[in-house]
């Protein structure tokens, strides 16, 4: 199966967006975003953010782009959250672009890890973690796999914590009108 985005170009996009205030990092990625995928990546003004309530950690995100095979976001949080990652049918990349990330993980759970801006992690399919961004963090995040098998760890809080039916409509609605526009423009799953 062959995926529109390139891990290394999205790994140097977000490089891009480092060391610059959160507006600036953001229109940065975007931007370059845009120009290396002209036509899968959704580059409009003002960019449109939404909650995102996912096992127990609570920030926000920005969609780039959204299929069945693939998704790219800008997430984080300017005050911090923690949480369990979940286990998915696809591969996770976050590019760090500012703060830090901690992780650990069950076959080393003594050992805290650190992702810091400019670092690139994978939380490849079937593995867990456990994560922690102890204040600001902001990140691109690429999911390659099959997306709408995350939906219930994905929506799950926002259905059944949050009880919160304008996040989960607004969510819904951001990603089907970018996976339908993808599947009909770019005939691309």
């Amino acid at each position: 199966m062959s995926y529109v985005f390139d891990i290394d170009t999205l790994h140097a996009i977000a490089k891009m967006g480092m060391d610059k205030p959160h507006d600036d990092m953001v229109n940065t990625v975007v931007g370059e975003a845009a120009k290396a995928y002209p036509a899968h990546i959704d580059a409009r003004l003002p960019r449109r953010w939404l909650f995102s309530l996912t096992a127990r950690a609570t920030g926000v995100m920005t969609l780039l782009h959204a299929s069945v095979t693939e998704y790219l976001i800008i997430f984080g949080t300017p005050i911090g959250t923690e949480g369990f990652s979940g286990r998915y049918r696809m591969d996770v990349h976050d590019f760090v672009m500012a703060g830090e990330v901690w992780t650990y993980r069950l076959g080393r759970c003594g050992r805290r890890e650190v992702a810091r801006a400019g670092d690139h992690t994978v939380l490849a399919r079937g593995e867990v973690d456990a994560f922690k961004i102890p204040e600001a963090a902001w990140m691109l995040e690429y999911g390659r796999g099959f997306v709408p098998a995350a939906f219930p760890l994905i929506l799950g809080d926002v259905i059944f914590s949050a009880l919160d039916g304008t996040t989960l409509a607004d969510t819904v609605w951001a990603y089907s009108k970018m996976a339908l526009r993808e599947l009909l423009v770019n005939r691309k799953l």
